[in-house]
């Protein structure tokens, strides 16, 4: 069925096929660049702000940065970007539909890429103002884009193919997870020897092909119409209440689980800087330290999916709620390593990268 309007030339149902849907292979490559442009920007934000910053053209000290001060920003981006879903969400449900939303926000997403790229072409330009002005268009971009992308994976999805859309989230988070090891591996690297231009110019041209790889998708995609003010009706409706009472409980605990793991970009990082990092015969960059948490991702889902969950359900039913608390409850063990490595830097000491590596494990 093709859908009227604006969009009349694309479908608005899923075609009734068994067969992976046309559109997900543009979803997963945009996906995989966009991962990288994100995570390669974020994650090398703090060395950036601490040791970079103060040295380009324009800037207003010349002094290094505080550390705390950079820890403060990060996290106030990082607040930013998952507050923005929430207008994201409504402007595609009420007003635009997912692919528009998405298209329109990724390239307000290019746009703050190219703006941190800039940073310091020129001593009339404060480098941390333009970094300010780059930091929030991304904001705006990546969470905007967020809660419409895997909800637009399920769009493509109908009836008689539904059975393959757990095959295609699989890939939809390894294509996630691959992007965000490359790029942590990479952009840090690039800001050590190249400098900030290249390292923040490289994930901006991943983000634009990112653009390019979704808009290439249009011809494919299944395009839901927007809701308008239905969504209200559906949402606030005794049913949509009753099921965002019983969903609150769990987002709590992972509102915590997120504060707590977001510090791997901040704080992590600056421990990692007082810490031996000489591990497997290479001495690595603080900032590399974040790529083992996608390396663990992509090797322990499918050994928990296939060897210790089943194990654990042979004499223990797993529910999901149950696996979620489990997690949380291994997260502390990896929190208590890291708290012990900082007790032995305050004291003058400098441990092994390799508590950080377990505490990401």
């Amino acid at each position: 069925m093709r859908s009227c309007g604006m969009s009349s030339k694309y479908l608005s149902t899923p075609p009734l096929t068994t067969g992976v849907p046309k559109g997900i292979p543009y979803i997963i490559g945009n996906e995989a660049a966009e991962r990288f442009s994100f995570y390669g920007m974020k994650g090398i934000l703090v060395v950036f702000m601490t040791q970079f910053i103060f040295f380009l053209p324009g800037s207003a000290t010349g002094d290094p940065m505080a550390r705390a001060t950079a820890v403060e920003n990060y996290h106030l981006f990082t607040t930013a970007v998952y507050f923005t879903p929430i207008f994201g969400a409504l402007i595609a449900d009420i007003f635009l539909g997912k692919y528009l939303t998405i298209m329109s926000l990724s390239m307000v997403y290019c746009a703050g890429h190219g703006v941190l790229a800039m940073m310091g072409i020129h001593d009339s330009l404060d480098p941390f103002q333009t970094m300010w002005v780059g930091l929030i268009l991304i904001s705006i971009g990546s969470g905007g884009i967020k809660p419409c992308v895997s909800a637009h994976v399920g769009d493509q999805f109908g009836i008689k193919n539904s059975y393959l859309l757990t095959k295609a989230f699989g890939w939809f988070y390894f294509s996630i997870n691959t992007g965000a090891f490359l790029s942590t591996m990479l952009t840090p690297w690039l800001l050590e020897w190249y400098g900030p231009h290249l390292a923040f110019g490289i994930p901006g041209i991943l983000m634009a092909i990112a653009t390019f790889a979704f808009w290439m998708g249009r011809n494919v995609f299944v395009h839901i119409p927007a809701g308008g003010t239905a969504w209200f009706e559906e949402t606030f409706s005794a049913v949509g209440i009753k099921a965002m009472l019983k969903v609150s409980i769990i987002f709590i605990f992972i509102a915590v689980f997120w504060a707590l793991f977001d510090q791997t970009g901040s704080s992590w990082v600056l421990q990692a800087q007082d810490m031996d990092r000489n591990w497997l015969g290479v001495t690595w960059l603080a900032s590399q330290i974040q790529a083992v948490n996608p390396v663990m991702i992509l090797i322990l889902i499918p050994t928990f999916q296939f060897l210790v969950y089943p194990a654990i359900n042979s004499v223990w039913k797993l529910t999901p709620v149950r696996k979620i608390s489990l997690g949380l409850f291994v997260m502390v063990g990896g929190f208590a390593m890291v708290a012990v490595a900082q007790s032995w830097i305050d004291v003058g000491e400098r441990p092994s990268i390799g508590w950080q590596i377990l505490a990401y494990a």
